[in-house]
């Protein structure tokens, strides 16, 4: 395509969108009411690209001010160029944070406008790795009681594992802890139970904590994920997995984090789109380490499915209600408790349902 006619970037718009929660949910250290989504497209005279993160609406402007010079009159091609590009241009704001949420969101888009010109999956531009992509339920907030914990476990059996929230008001609810975990254990069978603490406890407090633990098989996050010592301390003491990764930003944080975990967790919403959630991958593999997707289940799951070290994507109760909400062409979960997404659709399948998200809408640029 000769340049300036046909396959680069002409324009990018964004909008904010805030839609409140089914009811009160908290984690081990944070309460909320609302998930903020920043819906990003990327146009072209021929083809527009569609990308997210869930971010504040500063995420928005800072793409208005910072990111959209950088990438406008470029090939959308170039997308590892144009990652590149992004992030040199927030040297002097910050990489980490909402800048990484911003270049996410684009990133994601240009990966969408590429297939999308190309006419191919995105799954199949990346380069299918899998048939299909494995999730967790996630949910199990610390806020639900007894009653709305066990209807969640239920109605996500087919999953075959589901992750419940722990470390309640940073860890000083450890009886209630113990006794949800037990519950879900109850309720899940011999199906895969995860627990989340979100970096609630001390060192000391997780490793006395997990050896009362049912059969547990993934302990997330039970130190801060800045905590590289501690997490190290708890996986050498625990029989369960122990991963972090949701708060990295750019590929150097994973590679400080990879030797204190037995799994690594991106978040292309985040960590700079599924052009770094490649290269985490490939850090991942490198080190025989598994990588899963955190969150936002229908962002993931072109990226996941090109990825031959996954193993899996986190299948978090907000996102999904907010992308079936927000988007058409949303991959439904499949009865083996997997994502088989269509791949004859071009780029990564998802529109924007405009009208459905304008009551939300907060901010746009």
């Amino acid at each position: 395509m000769p340049p300036g006619q046909s396959g680069d970037i002409r324009s990018v718009e964004w909008g904010a969108y805030r839609v409140p929660t089914d009811g009160p949910e908290a984690d081990g250290t944070f309460t909320w009411d609302a998930t903020t989504v920043v819906v990003v497209h990327v146009h072209t005279a021929e083809a527009t690209g569609l990308g997210w993160t869930y971010a504040p609406a500063a995420a928005g402007h800072l793409i208005s001010e910072m990111l959209a010079p950088v990438v406008t009159g470029r090939p959308a091609s170039d997308v590892p160029a144009l990652n590149t590009a992004m992030a040199r241009a927030v040297r002097n704001t910050g990489r980490d944070g909402v800048a990484a949420t911003a270049i996410s969101a684009i990133d994601v888009a240009l990966w969408d406008l590429k297939s999308r010109l190309l006419g191919v999956r995105l799954g199949a531009l990346l380069g299918a790795a899998r048939p299909s992509v494995p999730v967790y339920a996630s949910g199990g907030f610390t806020t639900w009681d007894a009653a709305r914990l066990t209807s969640w476990l239920e109605d996500n059996l087919a999953c075959g594992r589901a992750k419940i929230k722990i470390g309640e008001a940073w860890g000083t609810a450890e009886a209630r802890d113990l006794s949800r975990i037990a519950l879900a254990r109850r309720v899940l069978g011999d199906r895969e139970l995860y627990v989340d603490a979100n970096g609630a406890y001390s060192a000391a407090q997780a490793i006395r904590l997990a050896a009362s633990f049912p059969d547990v098989r993934w302990f997330e996050e039970p130190v801060s994920s800045d905590d590289l010592d501690g997490l190290r301390r708890v996986r050498d003491s625990v029989t369960a997995d122990v991963t972090a990764g949701e708060y990295g930003y750019h590929l150097g944080y994973f590679a400080r984090l990879a030797g204190s975990v037995d799994c690594l967790q991106a978040d292309v919403s985040r960590c700079g789109g599924i052009t770094e959630w490649q290269r985490v991958g490939a850090l991942a593999a490198g080190l025989g380490l598994d990588i899963s997707g955190h969150c936002a289940p229908a962002l993931h799951v072109d990226a996941a499915l090109a990825t031959p070290n996954l193993r899996h994507l986190e299948y978090f109760h907000d996102h999904v209600r907010i992308e079936q909400l927000f988007f058409d062409g949303v991959t439904p979960l499949g009865p083996d408790g997997s994502l088989h997404p269509d791949l004859t659709a071009p780029g990564h399948g998802l529109t924007f349902k405009r009208a459905d998200a304008a009551a939300y809408e907060i901010a746009a640029g």
